[in-house]
């Protein structure tokens, strides 16, 4: 089954300084309906103003990772990382037993745009750590670059504590990519920009997702060219 949601289907939350669209049921948002697709629990699309953020805030068991599509994003925890995160980049924090972090726009002039990811981790009580790491953007073209994974791969991506594998892609105009996936698992799909075509029927637009089970071979296709992730889950 492919189920499709539109990006406007998302609720929309405007604090001035911040812009967020939220994929899953968070903060003032809530429905008892839509709290998780396997272990991922949050999907927000963030837009901070220049020189705001989220001040420094607690998180305990649960797998953060972020995706800056925008600007610059600055980082700093109680575990001593301050860093600060680029497109071309990936963060992934394990909050595990304990942490507290800070995000902020560190740019006076430039709104930041990011998507920040949760995911229940596969295991309790970890001990909180960070991770980050810069990828090579070109190796995304018509091509799954994973770039986020709980299994060891050839390729050199952040490792999450969770059995998943997020990948993304620029495919250009009329290409197409498939992607095999287990019987038992979950697969989401979010178009960052552009339009795709998966499986010749269901058509994603700029921010729609796609939450897919039971399918076991995705032909993802685009006529204009299109940035998406794939995130490939456990069922539960």
């Amino acid at each position: 089954m492919i189920r499709i949601y539109p990006a406007e289907s998302r609720f929309a939350a405007d604090h001035g300084w911040l812009k967020s669209k939220f994929s899953f049921s968070f903060a003032e948002y809530y429905d008892p309906n839509n709290q998780l697709f396997g272990p991922l629990r949050v999907f927000n699309d963030d837009i901070v103003q220049p020189g705001y953020g989220f001040g420094a805030h607690p998180h305990r068991e649960m797998e953060i990772v972020s995706v800056v599509l925008k600007g610059e994003l600055g980082h700093e925890d109680s575990t001593g990382n301050k860093e600060v995160i680029r497109p071309g980049e990936i963060q992934r924090m394990s909050a595990g037993t304990g942490i507290v972090h800070s995000e902020m726009n560190p740019s006076q002039t430039e709104e930041v745009n990011f998507l920040q990811l949760w995911f229940l981790p596969a295991e309790k009580g970890l001990t909180p750590s960070y991770e980050q790491k810069a990828y090579d953007m070109s190796k995304r073209k018509n091509n799954l670059l994973p770039v986020v994974s709980g299994k060891a791969l050839k390729e050199d991506v952040v490792h999450i504590h969770q059995d998943l594998t997020m990948y993304l892609s620029d495919l250009e105009a009329n290409h197409t990519i498939t992607f095999e996936q287990a019987q038992d698992r979950y697969t989401y799909v979010f178009v960052m920009e552009g339009t795709l075509r998966v499986n010749g029927e269901a058509v994603l637009n700029r921010r729609d997702a796609a939450r897919i089970t039971d399918i076991t071979k995705l032909q993802i296709e685009t006529a204009e060219g299109a940035s998406f992730m794939l995130i490939d889950l456990p069922s539960a």
